[in-house]
């Protein structure tokens, strides 16, 4: 029969506890260092028939821009903090949102405003775009 060495109970410490505790740092130094973002909702309009509800939103994420948003969501919900949004411009400004029908929104995009995103459609319901005046 082979004879067989028992490994001393520090050596087998060192050889578990030593990776997983450097593993979890390193993942908690990693999350410390990406920014924490929030939603700042400013308006909420439903739509005629209840399907979604039209929410202008800012999103801060630490040092960023100021930024006004517009997203489609589930009648009630929250909007995540990672909700794709289907107008997104670079000021904060009053895109004076509204309902034309169940099927249509109209936003007001400020004057010389950094335009990031102005989706034609989002979920079936087309949106137009008009100028401040």
């Amino acid at each position: 029969m082979p004879k067989t060495t028992k490994m001393p109970m520090a050596v087998l410490l060192a050889l578990t506890l030593g990776p997983a505790i450097a593993i979890g740092a390193t993942l908690w130094f990693v999350a410390a260092a990406i920014p924490e973002c929030s939603v700042n909702e400013t308006e909420r309009l439903p739509s005629p028939d209840g399907q979604f509800d039209l929410v202008i939103f800012s999103r801060d994420c630490g040092d960023t821009d100021q930024n006004t948003q517009a997203a489609l969501v589930p009648p009630g919900e929250d909007v995540p903090f990672d909700a794709a949004s289907f107008y997104s411009v670079g000021a904060g400004a009053d895109p004076d949102p509204r309902w034309l029908s169940a099927t249509a929104i109209e936003i007001t995009v400020p004057p010389k405003a950094t335009i990031y995103r102005n989706d034609a459609t989002v979920a079936g319901v087309s949106v137009t775009y008009k100028p401040a005046t």
